[in-house]
């Protein structure tokens, strides 16, 4: 809403002035409405006259008036179509009727045109005051709420990050329902859609951190990470208990998220561990994919740190076919007899299958989001043969990586299960 005010400066504080046209062809009506009163006291001007609603029109316009008082009886232009006229061009502005005219067809169109009062020639000066008097409370009433909506825009954008952060948690802690969440991404300008996928990044040394170098490292990593995934759009928030949680209107490839890890190593010295999940079935299942995601987190916070390291090897070297357990073994300076069995012993599956359990991941998510031939995503995941390949996927997932391929929107449960 605008309401234009002129102002002058007495006694050291600003009076605003709303500005008062009066348009009737009778110059003795004119004056008698100026002169009734005393405009001054209602912080109100009698910017100008019109003796015609052609001229009253443009006058209007030209002033953009607050307040109009016009004759209905008018050359050139009558009273109705010039409030017409100005119901399209000044919405805003107050009109009160004077006319001579107390036909019932009359004051009906001019009560459609949502005028103020209707008024009978000749002029009641008390009657007068007490219409100005109500249209100066209305305008002091509006002016007010403009610059209450104009304090609290200021308020929410100076504390955007922080309201949007509420919000975040309220939806990834199930508190709300579907259609307000709608409403809430509309208003932060993030699609009204279910995101495909979330993500968590788990810093796991914060608690041993001070409090102001731990936030200028939350800071930093969730910098590396909004840079990182500048081509998704997302919306990047902290949880309550230590996490930086990722909401991607994308899929994003596994790839992207070991880059984010590794840049987070290489520039902050931080060891973070990224878990994402898709989700599935709604918005108010973001809540559930939360905290499943939440859940492998501290499942793994009881992996010892080899085979969380050993892990992490295999992420990024599942693509090398020459990649075996004496090879992971000597990377982390252990023998391959006691890497073969704390993995078993931790994770309850051998090197092989965790191995092949990583590597069928990715097959599936190239399978369903690019057009890479079998052969060529066999090579990207480290098998030697298509054969091989293909073998392994039958065996995983219960069909051949072109049968999943074909008819993958019929296997999602599938997928869910074994991601």
């Amino acid at each position: 809403m605008n309401i234009f005010v002129s102002q002058t400066y007495l006694g050291g504080r600003n009076v605003q002035t709303w500005k008062v046209l009066i348009a009737d062809d009778e110059p003795i009506i004119r004056e008698g409405i100026r002169e009734a009163i005393n405009w001054e006291e209602f912080q109100m001007e009698v910017i100008a006259e019109a003796e015609d609603g052609e001229e009253a029109l443009e006058l209007a316009v030209r002033h953009s008036v607050h307040v109009l008082f016009v004759d209905l009886n008018m050359p050139i232009m009558d009273g109705i179509t010039l409030m017409k006229q100005i119901r399209k061009k000044l919405p805003k502005c107050r009109i009160v009727v004077v006319t001579g005219h107390d036909e019932f067809t009359y004051a009906q169109e001019a009560i459609r045109l949502q005028v103020e009062d209707y008024i009978l020639k000749p002029t009641n000066p008390h009657h007068l005051r007490e219409v100005v008097k109500k249209i100066k409370q209305q305008l002091e009433g509006e002016l007010q709420q403009n610059e209450y909506v104009q304090l609290l825009s200021k308020q929410v954008q100076k504390n955007f990050s922080l309201i949007r952060q509420q919000f975040c948690l309220e939806w990834i802690n199930g508190g709300m329902k579907e259609k307000e969440i709608i409403t809430q991404l509309q208003f932060f300008k993030l699609p009204p859609s279910c995101p495909d996928q979330l993500a968590i990044i788990h810093w796991r040394e914060f608690f041993n951190i001070n409090e102001k170098d731990k936030q200028l490292l939350f800071f930093a990593i969730e910098n590396i990470a909004s840079e990182l995934l500048a081509a998704y759009e997302k919306v990047i928030f902290r949880d309550t208990v230590g996490f930086i949680v990722v909401c991607l209107w994308d899929r994003v490839a596994e790839d992207v998220f070991i880059v984010i890890e590794k840049t987070i190593k290489q520039y902050l010295n931080a060891q973070v561990s990224i878990y994402a999940q898709d989700v599935e079935g709604g918005l108010v299942q973001v809540a559930s994919v939360y905290q499943n995601c939440k859940a492998i987190i501290y499942k793994e916070a009881h992996i010892s740190p080899i085979v969380r390291r050993a892990k992490q090897y295999i992420q990024e070297h599942f693509s090398d076919p020459k990649l075996t357990l004496e090879s992971v073994a000597q990377s982390l300076n252990v023998s391959p007899v006691y890497l073969s069995r704390i993995i078993k012993q931790e994770l309850g599956v051998s090197f092989v299958n965790l191995l092949t359990e990583i590597r069928i991941k990715k097959a599936i998510q190239l399978l369903t989001s690019t057009d890479l031939t079998i052969n060529e995503i066999s090579e990207r995941i480290g098998y030697d043969t298509q054969h091989y390949f293909s073998t392994a996927f039958k065996k995983a997932v219960g069909m051949p990586p072109n049968q999943y391929r074909k008819g993958a929107f019929l296997f999602k449960e599938v997928r869910a299960n074994l991601l």
